[in-house]
């Protein structure tokens, strides 16, 4: 079912200020105040009963022709909108606050689906849902207003916080902390064992027992595919506020810090620890010798490979830039002959002095 508001309440909720735009034909903003908005979508394609918004300048061709009923924008960029403008400072973050608005999540029918199996010396909150084939084992606590989705394995003396929402078949092994307002998202693993062997001298390699576990903060938001290891001895950390894309791996004992967030195919050895407010965008992997650390605010470019720590806040790359591919195969071997090209210009600056 859609949801509808009004534009006064809408602005109110996202703190924006409602004026006409300059190319408005010109109606009276009181009367527009009650106009009914039904949803969101992008400034070309938005139709009336809709509201859009101008986040970056590179949409802005396509603010004079929207058809929607009001746009999230900046007071700059009232003067060409032909519609209201909900005017903010900042339209990004106005925008994520009106998705919310909009945002209608099926409730389950009942508190606890009738398949559900649930264990002994379990704590659940007379608020949460429980969704269909759930499996919940012994000394489990669940807080209030939290959602379990159909067919998640909740591992024993798993603590999941309040208003948590955990999509359906994600596993939390046993001994995994959710705290509250986190969002897990479908086949994610929570609290598996760590990637932890010993060799022998023939080779042979001997499982080391993991037996810390993963602590999980606040405001946690999981994409789909994630998987964090438990730790080793100490526990996998992860702190309030951290933001996690698809298919991302943390290995054991690795220690994420707040707000800190991690695109797409990403990947961190265990004992990686990462500061705060850091960026680690898609496909980078984080691994060498030694456990490595970031310091905060670090930010790191889609697939470079990170082999040591960083302890200056900055953005960081590794690999080269794609070309033709015949000019790269022609680069790759001069790269693989830069030592020897080195040593003889060193030689010929020797020479000349």
């Amino acid at each position: 079912m859609s949801k509808s508001l009004s534009l006064e309440s809408l602005a109110d909720s996202i703190g924006a200020q409602l004026k006409l735009g300059g190319a408005h034909p010109g109606e009276n903003i009181e009367q527009l105040k009650r106009e009914i908005v039904m949803g969101i979508a992008p400034l070309g394609a938005a139709n009336p009963g809709e509201i859009s918004h101008l986040s970056a300048p590179s949409y802005r061709k396509f603010l004079g022709d929207t058809k929607a009923t009001a746009v999230i924008l900046v007071e700059s960029d009232l003067s060409i909108c032909p519609s209201v403008g909900l005017v903010v400072s900042n339209p990004y973050l106005a925008y994520a606050a009106a998705s919310q608005l909009f945002e209608d999540r099926p409730k389950p029918g009942q508190k606890i689906h009738p398949s559900a199996i649930i264990g002994n010396n379990t704590t659940i909150h007379d608020s949460a849902m429980i969704g269909a084939h759930v499996v919940i084992e012994d000394g489990v606590e669940i807080g209030k207003g939290a959602t379990i989705s159909p067919n998640c394995s909740i591992g024993w003396g798993v603590k999941i916080g309040d208003r948590a929402q955990i999509s359906s078949n994600v596993v939390l092994y046993p001994g995994s902390v959710l705290g509250s307002d986190c969002e897990i998202n479908s086949g994610s693993v929570i609290g598996s064992p760590g990637f932890g062997f010993a060799p022998d001298e023939n080779g042979k390699f001997h499982p080391i027992a993991q037996l810390g576990a993963v602590i999980i903060g606040n405001k946690v938001r999981l994409g789909a595919g994630v998987t964090i290891d438990r730790g080793a001895l100490g526990n996998t950390v992860i702190e309030d506020g951290v933001k996690v894309d698809d298919q991302v791996h943390i290995g054991h004992n690795c220690h994420v810090g707040e707000d800190t967030i991690i695109c797409g195919c990403a990947g961190m050895a265990g004992g990686t620890i990462l500061g705060k407010n850091c960026v680690i965008a898609g496909g980078v992997g984080i691994g060498g010798k030694g456990p490595i650390t970031f310091c905060d605010s670090v930010t790191v470019t889609a697939m470079s490979a990170i082999r040591k720590s960083i302890d200056l806040p900055g953005t960081y790359s590794s690999g080269t830039a794609q070309s033709e591919h015949g000019k790269w195969l022609r680069n790759a071997l001069s790269f693989n002959r830069l030592g020897e090209l080195t040593k003889k210009s060193l030689f010929r600056l020797k020479s000349k002095g």
